[in-house]
């Protein structure tokens, strides 16, 4: 017959009776112990007459201390204490009253000390071992036919501990602590909470054993690249791996498993993020007008997030999406900041209605990030990005010099380097445009160009998670494709640390670490989401799109790189800068093929005006031969 809890709690008046019965125990226990079962009459009449006084105060120290309060079956570490300093406080008291009847009085004692303390570490060992038994056989009968998941905690110190400790107190979560892993040798050999610590050098063996299930990484600050490394290599053993969240997250200063959560795909890029001079930021932007075009995309929303932050006057949010500006300014007003930022629905490709936007919101400092960006769709519709990645950009820049805007930062791509796509391409024109802008007025030209940005719209880890969610299969254009990688809040930190720093005409990027292959993303994706590629679900490779690179870069070879005041930001300076009358002629020539709608005459204008355009694998690449 298997054991049951009953669904309602123990009455407290009961738990109480009950906690006097085994002191009452403990006492008689105590004089058979002392006396080997024999106790004389004598000792017997004493014991029988002090017996009263001894559960009257037992019982008036446990309804005083309350130790019938707790839920017995979720015993806590607090309970032991009231039981241990409640009973502690009573055979104090009783060991007082001896002193005081036999100094005193001159009288004997009341009952043996010995037989005191006896019946102190009785009671005391049967309340408290009582109540975490229960505990335990509720805890385990509670889910009879779970099988546990084998955890090794990674991280031998305090979090380990807390870690360790919070699954001991929710073993309904199925999880059992096997092993602990740590870098530190000393610790190699000793237990931490009961549990064998091992070197994290023995930690391939005992993934290859096939005894652990999943890996908690506790340590709450651990280098990037060892984090990444540490994640790989569970990785390589289908092992789930889960991290610990910073103490600032802890619910109440405590703990939960339930806030234990899974390793992010940014977590293996094996790189420090790079914190850029918030100070510097500050002083540009506090006190002024901003106006961000593109404002509801990914880097564009994460702009006026990060904006706001540094006390500007006003944000102008402007961008023609009207769902994502929606959506947008209800996050901003929930977080507060209503009243901080004006939305603007406005297209950058429309001139006058961008100079109305100019005029009123008279900005000291414009982030533009319109564009558009996904390369298929542009290979087939260039003349798209011809009229919102350069004709946008040229009248954001117009405007800028013609409102004394302070600074106009241009948000590019690696795509524009050496670009083999039309969204390259445009964005390189973009680039040109700005740069020539630079010297002609007070107004400071700055362009940052960065890789790939993780999570944001239309990028590849929304579309792997989509894919991994639907069962596949998950598909990669080629098995040896590289890119570099940033996350959202890193990208837009460039772009507002470069709007802080350029003198004008610069073009600003990050030491974005080593490429990704974009395979390896796609495997650890699925590992990660708990799966067993080949066997729950498959890779595909449906090869390079329409203009799509193999390995992306961040330089040409025509242009010199110069180092900043921060070691992970390097400076692309053209010598080409200044008025350029016949760049001018030749883009404005590019715009008015828009009308012609003839994609080979725009796609040749556009080869024109960037020579080092090849359109690889693309719809054009008849027009380079």
């Amino acid at each position: 017959m298997a054991l049951h809890f009953p669904g309602k709690h123990t009455p407290r008046w009961v738990i109480y009776l009950l906690d006097v019965a085994v002191c009452a125990f403990a006492y008689v226990l105590a004089y058979l112990i002392r006396f080997e079962f024999h106790p004389p009459a004598d000792e017997v009449a004493l014991g029988v007459t002090f017996f009263a006084i001894f559960i009257g105060i037992r019982a008036l120290s446990f309804f005083l201390g309350k130790t019938y309060a707790g839920i017995i079956r979720y015993t806590s570490t607090q309970d032991s204490v009231r039981i241990f300093t409640v009973i502690t406080l009573g055979t104090v008291a009783f060991l007082i009253m001896n002193q005081v009847r036999h100094r005193g009085f001159d009288l004997p004692y009341f009952v043996p000390n010995s037989i005191l303390m006896i019946e102190y570490l009785v009671s005391l060992f049967i309340l408290i071992v009582s109540r975490i038994t229960i505990k335990v056989l509720y805890m385990e009968l509670k889910n009879p036919g779970k099988a546990k998941l084998r955890v090794v905690i990674f991280g031998a110190g305090e979090s380990g501990r807390i870690t360790k400790r919070a699954f001991d107190q929710e073993k309904s979560s199925g999880l059992e602590v096997v092993a602990f892993l740590d870098d530190d040798k000393s610790k190699s050999g000793k237990k931490l909470e009961g549990v064998s610590i091992y070197h994290s050098d023995k930690a391939g063996e005992l993934y290859a054993s096939g005894k652990i299930d999943q890996i908690i990484i506790s340590i709450q600050e651990i280098d990037s690249k060892r984090k990444a490394d540490i994640i790989n290599q569970a990785l390589r053993h289908n092992i789930q791996v889960m991290n610990v969240p910073p103490v600032r997250q802890w619910i109440k200063g405590q703990l939960s498993v339930k806030q234990m959560r899974q390793i992010r795909i940014e977590d293996l890029l094996g790189r420090e993020s790079i914190q850029l001079d918030s100070n510097h930021i500050r002083e540009q932007l506090k006190g002024k007008r901003v106006l961000i075009t593109g404002a509801a995309g990914s880097i564009g929303s994460e702009l006026v997030r990060q904006a706001l932050a540094y006390d500007p006057a006003m944000v102008f949010v402007c961008d023609q999406a009207e769902t994502p500006l929606f959506e947008l300014d209800a996050q901003l007003a929930k977080v507060g900041w209503k009243g901080k930022y004006e939305i603007i629905i406005a297209d950058v490709r429309n001139r006058s209605r961008m100079q109305r936007v100019f005029e009123y919101a008279k900005p000291h400092v414009v982030y533009h990030a319109a564009a558009y960006k996904h390369v298929p769709l542009m290979e087939e519709n260039p003349s798209e990005a011809v009229l919102t990645n350069i004709r946008g950009t040229m009248n954001t820049a117009d405007l800028a010099m013609e409102q004394g805007v302070e600074r106009f930062v241009l948000v590019s791509t690696d795509k524009a380097v050496n670009p083999t796509n039309v969204m390259g391409a445009t964005k390189r024109v973009a680039e040109l445009y700005v740069q020539q802008c630079a010297g002609q007025t007070p107004t400071a030209f700055i362009t940052t160009r960065f890789g790939n940005v993780l999570g944001s719209n239309g990028s590849v880890i929304p579309l792997f998670r989509k894919q991994i969610e639907n069962g596949g299969p998950v598909t990669v254009t080629h098995k040896e494709v590289t890119r570099y990688f940033m996350t959202i809040p890193e990208a837009v930190q460039l772009v507002m640390e470069a709007g802080a720093m350029g003198d004008g005409g610069e073009i600003f990027i990050f030491d974005m670490g080593q490429r990704v292959r974009i395979i390896d993303l796609a495997e650890n994706m699925i590992k990660l989401s708990g799966l067993e590629l080949g066997k729950d679900i498959e890779i595909e490779v449906v090869g390079l799109r329409p203009g799509e690179k193999l390995h992306e870069e961040l330089l040409s070879n025509r242009e010199n790189t110069l180092p900043t005041h921060h070691e992970k930001i390097l400076r692309a300076r053209h010598t080409s800068a200044g008025k350029n009358e016949q760049l001018t002629r030749q883009i404005e020539d590019l715009i008015q093929s828009f009308e012609s709608q003839n994609n080979d005459d725009i796609v040749g204008k556009i080869k024109a005006l960037v020579p080092e355009y090849r359109s690889e694998n693309s719809t054009f690449e008849r027009l380079d031969k």
